[in-house]
């Protein structure tokens, strides 16, 4: 694979201001970033399958076949929180998501917990659907179509997260898509938030402007 961290002085330069410009916005929304844009500090994952570009996190690849399932995953765990990320999908497979109240499974490269997924799956889209990867490995919520038409952009999406409790909902450029009261007093409320690039064909996830408040 093609070294994934090799910038020029003025790409890094630009996105230095990105990163920037962003942290202070969101400081001023009174939000916490998670990515500045620059460096992957905070986060873990496999660096062969996430890079920097263009202040963006990129994961995948648009040259070759995703093996397996990829997350890159935040070092500190969240319980309640609400939580903002804007999104892209391109390639051939355009299937990924934001793992939540997650935990990385012990000699696997799979993560354990919710997701707020993104793309396709099974012949439909599922943009803004929770699923519960690893677990109980099915969708546990998900929108009716002509919610998410009405609620998708070409290009960059915004999802938001909301957790408070048992209760998860999750918008997709401000349209609610999910609104789900967990039964189970079992399941874990708070876990790692992770990005992933789902196997398949080629494909990338794009990931930008993610911040978090804690609730």
């Amino acid at each position: 694979m093609r070294s994934r961290f090799t910038f020029s002085i003025i790409p890094a330069l630009i996105a230095l201001v990105i990163g920037s410009t962003v942290s202070t916005a969101q400081e001023n929304r009174g939000d916490t970033p998670l990515f500045n844009g620059v460096s992957l500090d905070g986060w873990e994952g496999d660096s062969d399958w996430f890079r920097i570009e263009d202040g963006c996190i990129v994961a995948g690849d648009l040259e070759q076949k995703i093996p397996h399932n990829f997350f890159l995953c935040t070092e500190r765990v969240f319980g309640d929180f609400e939580l903002t990320l804007e999104m892209k999908l391109e390639g051939e497979g355009k299937n990924a998501g934001v793992q939540f109240r997650s935990k990385r499974q012990l000699d696997s490269t799979e993560v354990i917990g919710y997701q707020m997924d993104a793309g396709a799956a099974w012949k439909r889209p599922v943009w803004g659907a929770l699923y519960d990867e690893s677990r109980r490995r099915k969708m546990l919520a998900e929108p009716a179509p002509e919610v998410i038409e009405n609620a998708l952009q070409s290009g960059w999406n915004q999802m938001r997260l909301k957790c408070v409790g048992s209760r998860i909902q999750i918008f997709v450029n401000d349209i609610q898509t999910v609104d789900y009261i967990e039964p189970d007093d079992a399941i874990e409320r708070t876990g790692v938030i992770g990005l992933q690039i789902h196997s398949g064909p080629p494909s990338e996830a794009w990931y930008r402007n993610i911040s978090i408040t804690e609730l």
